[in-house]
Parts: structure tokens; C-alpha cells; sequence
């Protein structure tokens, strides 16, 4: 990691990743799979996920189409993380590739694949 957060930023960084990326995956596999499938990835995406669909739809526009909801709800979870993450912290922009679970997946993939 190339900045010192107290664990704590790190952790809840991971959480709200997680979770956006839990709804983002439940929109591809809606792609591919209806929600009451018998599949059981697409089962456990549905369990995961439908709590935080129901928290939001007090303020889900009536007019986004039923599959697209959980992307909306990820966007949520992608603000939270882009803009208040870093007001909270005291920066005014992180940068590329700011996102701790990301940039360590990034690294990984890089450190996979890059020519020794």
C-alpha cells in the first residue's frame, strides 16, 4: 500500500467494496440467469443482496427496471467510497486506482502476469 490508513479505513474500504461488488455481480448474473433461479451462485447473490435492495427502495426511482436496481444500489456504495471515504480522511482526491481492495487486486494481477 502506498499510503499509512489506520487498519480501520482499510477495513471498511473492504466492506463497502465487497458489497458493491456483490450487486454489480448480481446484475451479470442476472444477465445470464433469472433471480429465482436454482442456481446456486445466483441463489446466494439474490440472499446476499436483497436485503440492501429493500433498505434502498425507499429512494429507488419507480421507473429503473427491476434487474438494474442492484446496480443503482452499487452506485451508492461507489460514491460512498470515491467521495465521502476521502472527505472523511481529509484528502480531496485519492487518485487512480485509490480504492484499497482494488489496488491490491490490481497489484496482484500485475505481479501474475508481468514478464520477470
Amino acid at each position: 500500500m502506498s499510503a499509512n490508513f489506520h487498519p480501520l479505513v482499510y477495513i471498511i474500504d473492504y466492506i463497502l467494496g465487497v458489497i458493491m461488488w456483490t450487486l454489480i455481480g448480481r446484475v451479470a448474473m442476472n444477465i445470464f440467469q433469472r433471480e429465482d433461479s436454482q442456481f446456486f451462485f445466483m441463489k446466494i447473490f439474490v440472499k446476499l443482496t436483497n436485503p440492501l435492495i429493500n433498505v434502498f427502495r425507499p429512494i429507488t426511482p419507480s421507473f429503473l427496471v427491476g434487474p438494474l436496481v442492484p446496480l443503482y444500489v452499487a452506485w451508492f456504495f461507489y460514491m460512498a467510497r470515491f467521495y465521502l471515504m476521502p472527505y472523511l480522511l481529509g484528502y480531496s482526491v485519492m487518485g487512480m486506482l485509490s480504492f484499497p481492495l482494488e489496488s491490491e487486486i490490481a497489484q496482484e494481477l500485475y505481479r501474475i502476469f508481468s514478464k520477470n
